[in-house]
């Protein structure tokens, strides 16, 4: 869905543009003038995303030139992409295209091996092609069959229940669900609890395609505050008492894109606020493996005897993406109501990805510890470059994961990920992890590329950052206050 199809969310009116442009005036072209003006207000963040501006004819009159002159303006803007204008709903500060040229910028070819961090996952291990051939050499006892396992094989199921009860968590195969990756195990557990208008607590930030799957089933995520220090679990108690959501979705170990983890007695406080509010809470450990310092977090399902807490786990993140293999680990019950669902959509795994996952998980920690190592590795790589390049940026490393939460201090992320493709790096802004526009102070930036190509990329946001120009150090405004909604 692209920003004009998206509602406005505050007007600014034309006294107050007068006010946040400031002395805007230059030899030359009065259009080009208001026209950069416009343009920096927006990159700078103090003209939100999604701002509704004055008409030409009331900027004309606030900031004293003639309509022309702003009508001048606006074109300029929208043939950037900083301006779109709809009937109905006026002109609305956007961004342009990572490819479309910004006025005023040096030229900058795009290099074509683009660094992409947008996608914080890491590449396959050595071990995964011995893997493979160790499944292709079980295959043919299940060529005899149709292929169909909607619960998953039994011997995944049972690799699966292992490794929670080694982890202290009593598990048996009938309540585990093998599933086409943990996104779909996402969008079953909330399908198959919450429907059009119903609540559904998350915390913000979160995962980007948890909130997809919430949004699909018409459902309302609600969320709850997830800052340096974790959870607000006395927040999320009176949220789930005063919303009354059918589900609750939570990251519990390294959490994605923060990296905070939630202590052991934050578990056992937010497992029994489920089974007294009956409440579904489902906790996704897709990032459980990838512990970088210090032990690894206790199971999030604890003793694992209550019907409300879910688990949700993959093998993209410990082992592979493209192995298209998750699973849910929940009560009986609800495994059997999971599965009856999913008949509806999907008729099981790919049988030969799920004797591969069995491999992998055969070998365990002995695999994780080369990628730990590497990760740590790349990790404080990425951390000492944006300290040595960029040292205004603000960054808590964290104990696990594939990502920091960098504090950029000013609301300009969307802009930088505006501009950072023309400086060789993709980023995902702040806002996307968001339930509601805002997290404008946050980049995401992922350690999971190689340690040569995050010096790249750390180079390439140096000169991005360089570019929009912003005293990252100065307070930012309350943007909130300063519009007339």
């Amino acid at each position: 869905m692209s920003i004009v199809d998206l509602p406005t969310d505050r007007r600014v009116s034309g006294a107050r543009l007068r006010a946040v442009l400031g002395a805007w005036e230059r030899p030359g072209p009065a259009y080009a003038a208001l026209a950069d003006a416009l343009r920096a207000a927006v990159l700078s963040g103090a003209l939100p995303l999604r701002t509704r501006l004055p008409s030409e004819r009331e900027l004309a009159e606030s900031v004293g030139v003639s309509r022309t002159t702003t009508t001048a303006a606006y074109d300029a803007l929208r043939e950037e992409g900083y301006l779109v204008s709809r009937r109905g709903s006026g002109t609305v500060t956007t961004l342009p295209d990572s490819g479309r040229p910004v006025r005023g910028a040096l030229p900058h070819a795009v290099p074509d091996d683009v660094v992409d961090l947008t996608v914080a996952a890491p590449s396959a291990p050595a071990e995964l092609h011995e893997a493979v051939v160790a499944a292709l050499e079980l295959l043919p006892r299940h060529l005899p069959g149709t292929g169909y396992a909607p619960a998953g094989l039994p011997e995944l199921r049972q690799a699966v229940a292992d490794r929670y009860t080694a982890r202290g968590t009593p598990t048996s195969p009938d309540q585990v669900l093998v599933t086409t990756g943990g996104q779909e195990a996402i969008h079953l557990l909330v399908a198959a609890h919450a429907g059009p208008g119903d609540r559904v607590v998350v915390e913000q930030p979160t995962y980007p395609h948890a909130l997809d799957a919430v949004r699909a089933a018409a459902a309302r995520p609600v969320p709850v505050p997830s800052g340096p220090e974790g959870l607000d679990v006395e927040l999320f108690a009176s949220t789930l008492r005063q919303a009354s959501p059918r589900l609750a979705y939570l990251i519990p170990d390294h959490r994605n894109p923060t990296g905070t983890t939630m202590s052991a007695q934050d578990r056992a406080t937010v497992r029994d606020l489920a089974v007294r509010t009956r409440t579904l809470v489902v906790g996704d450990e897709a990032l459980t493996d990838l512990t970088l310092d210090g032990p690894e977090p206790p199971s999030f399902a604890g003793g694992g005897t209550d019907a409300a807490v879910a688990c949700v786990g993959s093998a993209s993140k410990s082992f592979w993406g493209g192995l298209r293999i998750g699973w849910v680990r929940a009560h009986r019950d609800v495994v059997g109501r999971l599965t009856t669902q999913r008949n509806h959509v999907d008729l099981g795994s790919s049988v030969l990805d799920q004797l591969v996952v069995v491999r992998l998980l055969e070998q365990g920690d002995a695999l994780l510890l080369g990628r730990r190592a590497r990760l740590r590795e790349q990790r404080d790589v990425l951390v000492d470059e944006l300290a040595r390049r960029l040292p205004s940026w603000r960054v808590d490393p964290p104990a696990g994961g594939l990502s920091l939460w960098v504090d950029l201090g000013a609301p300009v992320s969307s802009a930088l990920a505006a501009l950072a493709p023309r400086h060789g790096v993709r980023v995902a802004p702040g806002p996307t992890f968001g339930v509601d526009p805002g997290l404008e102070r946050y980049l995401r930036v992922p350690f999971t590329e190689p340690a040569e190509r995050l010096v790249r990329a750390v180079d390439g946001l140096a000169r991005a950052w360089a570019e929009l120009g912003i005293e990252a150090d100065a307070p930012a405004r309350d943007q909130a206050a300063s519009f007339v909604v």
